[in-house]
Parts: C-alpha cells; sequence; structure tokens
C-alpha cells in the first residue's frame, strides 16, 4: 500500500512540473506538443434545417383546406395575389431538392387553391387582377410548373396570361411594358419578369416569337432601368428620369433575365450585365454583407425571396460561383437569427426574429434560400 502512495505522489509531483508556465519551452527538441482535439461547432444550416423551415412555413401560414398561404401568423386573411405565385416558386423548390412525391402533390394542390380564389385564372378579370405585373408573376411561375410537371395545363395558362399582359401592357411605339391598365408608368417588375417568361414560353413552345419579345423588352429595360453600375431603377414614367430606388426583387430579376437571355444566345454580354447587377447588390445595398431588411410589415418583406431565385441562378446557370460564400453568409445569419420555437425567419437577417405575429412576406426569404443554397460544407 505504501509502494502505491508512493508512486502516486510522485507522478503527482511530475504532473504539477509539466504544468507549471516556467516549464514552458524545456521539452526536448525531439518531442511533438500533443494538441487536443479540435472544438467542432456548427457553421452552416443542414438540409435537414431547410426541411424543417419549410415545415415551419407552412405550419403558421398554409391554409390545408383553401389551399392558399395566409399574410400573417394571424391567419385572417390571405397574402396579396402576387405573393402566392412566389410562395408556388418556393414549393417548386422543395420539390427540386427532395423530390419527394409528396411535394408535387403539394404543386398542384397550390395552383388548384389559387384557381379557385382568383376565378380559375381569368386573365380577362379586370377585379381579380388590376395591374399587369401581378399577372406576370403567375405567367412566370406557371410555365416553370410547366417545365417541372410536364402538366400542359399550366402552359395553356401561362400562354393566355402573356398573351393578354403582351396585348394591354407591351409599348409598340417607345418599347417598354406598362405596370399598370392606365399604362401610369413602366416599371422594373414587370419587364423583367416578361423577358424570364417569354424566354421559358420559348423553350416550351420552340416559338421564336417569344425569344424576340424577350430581347426587345430587355433591350428597353437596360437602356431605361439600369444604370453603369449596375443600380437597378424602378420605374420610367413618360419622359422623366429613371426612378431609382433600390429593391432585392427588381436587382433579382434583372440579374435573371440577363442570365436566362445569356443561357439561350450565349450572348457575354447578358451574363456581364447580370454579374454588375449583383456587384452593385452585394457591395451596395444591405450592411455588414447582408442583405437589406425590406418590408416593415408590408408586401416588400417577400422582395428577397424573388432575389434568391435569381442570384442563385447566376451562381449555377451563369458559373459565377464567387457570389456563393456572400449567400451562404446571409442564409446562416438568418437562421441563426431564428424563433427557435417556431422556427420561423425574419427578413431583417441580423436581428433576432420577433416572437409576436410576423408575415408570411417577411417570412419567406429565408426559407426560399435554404432549398436553393447547399449548406457550407
Amino acid at each position: 500500500m505504501r509502494k502505491v502512495l508512493y508512486i502516486f505522489a510522485i507522478s503527482m509531483f511530475i504532473t504539477a512540473l509539466g504544468c507549471s508556465k516556467g516549464n514552458e519551452g524545456t521539452k526536448p527538441a525531439g518531442d511533438k506538443p500533443v494538441n487536443p482535439p479540435p472544438v467542432i461547432t456548427p457553421t452552416s444550416f443542414t438540409a435537414a434545417d431547410a426541411t424543417a423551415a419549410y415545415t415551419a412555413f407552412n405550419r403558421y401560414f398554409y391554409d390545408a383546406s383553401k389551399k392558399l398561404y395566409y399574410g400573417s401568423t394571424r391567419r385572417d386573411g390571405v397574402a396579396a395575389i402576387w405573393t402566392q405565385a412566389i410562395y408556388w416558386d418556393m414549393a417548386m423548390n422543395v420539390y427540386e431538392r427532395t423530390k419527394d412525391p409528396a411535394q408535387l402533390t403539394m404543386i398542384n394542390d397550390i395552383y388548384q387553391g389559387n384557381y379557385n380564389q382568383y376565378d380559375g385564372y381569368n386573365w380577362d378579370n379586370t377585379t381579380t387582377w388590376f395591374i399587369y405585373d401581378d399577372m406576370m408573376w403567375w405567367v412566370m411561375a406557371l410555365a416553370r410548373a410547366k417545365q417541372l410537371t410536364g402538366n400542359d395545363v399550366y402552359l395553356q395558362k401561362a400562354k393566355s396570361g402573356f398573351e393578354r399582359v403582351w396585348n394591354g401592357s407591351y409599348d409598340a411605339v417607345d418599347g417598354g411594358m406598362f405596370w399598370d391598365f392606365k399604362h401610369s408608368g413602366k416599371n422594373a417588375c414587370i419587364n423583367y419578369p416578361t423577358v424570364i417568361a417569354a424566354v421559358r414560353l420559348y423553350k416550351l413552345t420552340g416559338d421564336a416569337t417569344y425569344l424576340t419579345k424577350a430581347k426587345s423588352v430587355y433591350a428597353w429595360a437596360k437602356a431605361n432601368l439600369m444604370d453603369a453600375s449596375g443600380r437597378i431603377a424602378d420605374h420610367k414614367i413618360g419622359n422623366n428620369p429613371a426612378g431609382y430606388e433600390d429593391y432585392t426583387y427588381n436587382q433579382g430579376t434583372a440579374i435573371g433575365a440577363a442570365v436566362t437571355l445569356f443561357k439561350e444566345t450565349n450572348d457575354q454580354s447578358y451574363l456581364n450585365d447580370a454579374k454588375l447587377v449583383a456587384d452593385y447588390t452585394r457591395n451596395k445595398m444591405g450592411t455588414n454583407g447582408l442583405l437589406p431588411a425590406e418590408g416593415d410589415f408590408n408586401e416588400q418583406g417577400v422582395l428577397k425571396t424573388i432575389f434568391a431565385q435569381y442570384i442563385m441562378q447566376l451562381i449555377n446557370d451563369g458559373g459565377q460561383p464567387q457570389y456563393m460564400d456572400w449567400i451562404q453568409t446571409n442564409v446562416n445569419t438568418g437562421w441563426k437569427n431564428r424563433d427557435t420555437e417556431r422556427n420561423l425567419t425574419f427578413r431583417n437577417y441580423a436581428i433576432h426574429c420577433p416572437t409576436g405575429d410576423i408575415q408570411s412576406y417577411e417570412a419567406s426569404s429565408i426559407v426560399t434560400f435554404m432549398q436553393l443554397v447547399p449548406p457550407k460544407q
């Protein structure tokens, strides 16, 4: 027993010497320091998180009986007609990511819910549809749904919607698209989506007139709504100077229109435009690398949801991975600052999501980003 105690005492003495600051650097030259294993902390959302975010979004905002989305967690009114199309795009993103057959059913359900709500997509109903850009968001989504599902019903609705908007909105004298029935101005929110919809319809039908229209509208928009820095104006009214207001959805659809035309024509100038617009968004908008917190309890909360779609198109289809780290940082920050009780995210990525009533608009962008953006490895 005394021998054991003696050995124990000697070992404690040696240990004490080894831990003493006075013994640092006294190891023989041949010894290698033993470093503890690194502590690994999560730095990125995961695929499971992407699913959890979408599940939470539907739990708080989706009406499974009406197959429509609410405007807020109060669930006391449906979201705006054009944002329903944006949420339908979100559902398509989830299906592309997961290939879950149940999500394909969700895509068809959302179409049917909006069919029931909005007069069967009757484009001539000027009560349901009161501005052209609301229609064009749906035309874009319908064309994409045809691409994704092969359902010809979606294509027919997209074609008839595009024809209705083109005949009522396009300025055959001076070019460009009017955003409203009164032709009060030509806004980015109708011109760039028209380009995207037209190219999608060209790819679906082979009708070259769609591509001609896309090029024409893009040329007008570039000349009238885009400056040399890549900043996109919100509108152009008559002969007045363009009205420049920084909105991520305008930046996003400008990127999407340019990348879409680049893919069809292989004209490098379109890709150069897309990069210029993306650079302006990254370098001039937002704070500390985070996208701006648009939408103070209004529909603008959905704008970054649209931007997500098209910046990822630039990264993937345009072959521009230099934007990925910036986007991943935004997504990870927004997800980290979620309301952990509800798994809901917020329009302002830099702060914690409020725990009270929030809108589906302001809760949607991080969810969409997470379906499109790969987690950091």
